[in-house]
């Protein structure tokens, strides 16, 4: 048993993913303030147009699933490292579906 554990322990994929799986909690800490930032523009959009604006709500819609891939990796869902290692995601890579409700009034 203590060498089934030892071999694991010495395996290289093993720390690789270890420390791939610290730099995508570091890159999740910037997705997470982006999308801070997005939010707070969007809603100065909102207050001063009345209206979304298009361009964020795609970005906001890449960053959610950029920070799905980075849960779904860290996660052990996914072996599949996210971006820089692959495409950055594409809108139509968000795991819900959009919804936009333009404010009129």
């Amino acid at each position: 048993m203590k060498e089934e554990i030892k071999e694991r322990l010495q395996r290289t994929e093993t720390w690789m993913r270890a420390f791939f799986m610290l730099l995508f909690v570091f890159l999740q800490g910037i997705v997470k303030f982006l999308v801070l930032m997005v939010a707070v523009f969007q809603f100065g959009c909102v207050a001063l147009t009345g209206h979304t604006n298009a361009q964020l709500l795609r970005l906001g819609r890449q960053l959610a699933a950029y920070a799905y891939q980075i849960i779904s990796f860290l996660t052990f869902n996914t072996e599949q490292r996210p971006f820089p290692f692959s495409a950055w995601p594409s809108e139509t890579e968000a795991p819900h579906e959009h919804v936009n409700q333009d404010r009129t009034d």
